[in-house]
């Protein structure tokens, strides 16, 4: 038994959660094989209005088409598709959310990218983070790393191709409190909010650490601590990220390690959503840094 499945079955998560995870686990090296011949765009956009690369239209159709098949999961919501996806004659009850590949468009320059998923044992995609079974990313770097919590902390995996299996990376997660971070939206389109949460920073001598791939920059986060935030923007107080694909699956392993996800004033695993491309404003990472956020959210609030 691999320490993937040994951390799996440890977790004690259901049966039909375990399976989908492995399934996924199986795909990660043929999804990494398959940048080279997937570097260009598509004439098309994603239901977010983002141009999708050939690799975000090659990643969606694996991974719907494996979870659609598997005869485990009811419900199924991708970044990439348009509508919810139900799958009738399936036995499971599971519902899936997921961004089949988050970054992609940095796939051109070689930096890490990755896959994003979160899963509920029962019931439909429309419910708060805080109810997920399980969530997970694959992050394809240097090495492929697979980072998993069934609500028993975090593990990290990497992927071993001499044993064709993935190995334990590191056993037990806990964000610290570092000083560090990461910020989407363009300078002149940030809010006061957000102004004050980045003068605080530099004031206190953080260090930028951004590249324009969420689940990257949120596992840099995750290992030395800080936040991330892609804030609500002058004109879009919705900011970009999805609360269901992103902010919950990400949101759930960081409050597993011991941090926290918040939209500025609030914990966004206690949002239920409304809408499965429902964006949200995000800031994530360690919990003292996103409450001093919340705090100076208020601060300018009562201002």
């Amino acid at each position: 038994m691999g320490a993937l499945e040994e951390y799996l079955e440890w977790s004690n998560l259901p049966v039909d959660i375990i399976r989908l995870i492995r399934l996924f686990a199986n795909e990660t090296e043929m999804l990494r094989k398959a940048f080279l011949k997937n570097q260009t765009y598509c004439s098309g956009r994603n239901a977010s209005g983002e141009q999708q690369a050939a690799m975000d239209t090659f990643a969606d159709k694996v991974l719907v088409d494996l979870f659609s098949n598997s005869g485990l999961v009811r419900e199924l919501a991708s970044e990439e598709q348009d509508s919810l996806i139900r799958i009738p004659d399936s036995s499971g009850t599971i519902a899936l959310v997921m961004d089949p590949l988050d970054g992609s468009s940095l796939i051109q320059t070689n930096l890490a990218v990755g896959s994003i998923i979160g899963l509920y044992a029962d019931g439909d995609v429309l419910q708060k983070g805080k109810n997920l079974t399980a969530a997970l990313y694959s992050l394809y770097g240097p090495m492929t790393v697979l980072v998993v919590s069934g609500g028993k902390g975090v593990r990290s995996f990497a992927f071993d191709p001499d044993v064709g299996d993935f190995v334990v990376l590191c056993q037990d997660i806990m964000i610290p409190e570092g000083k560090q971070y990461g910020t989407g939206g363009l300078r002149n389109e940030w809010t006061p909010e957000h102004t004050s949460v980045i003068r605080y920073c530099n004031d206190m001598g953080f260090k930028i650490r951004y590249s324009g791939s969420f689940v990257a920059d949120f596992h840099q986060i995750l290992v030395y601590g800080g936040f991330y935030g892609y804030p609500s923007l002058i004109g879009r107080p919705e900011g970009k990220l999805r609360l269901l694909f992103e902010a919950n699956p990400l949101g759930f392993i960081v409050d597993q390690a011991g941090g926290r996800i918040s939209d500025g004033r609030r914990n966004l695993l206690l949002v239920t959503p409304t809408s499965i491309h429902q964006k949200t404003p995000i800031y994530v990472g360690s919990t003292g840094v996103i409450e001093k956020i919340e705090e100076i959210y208020a601060e300018k609030r009562d201002a």
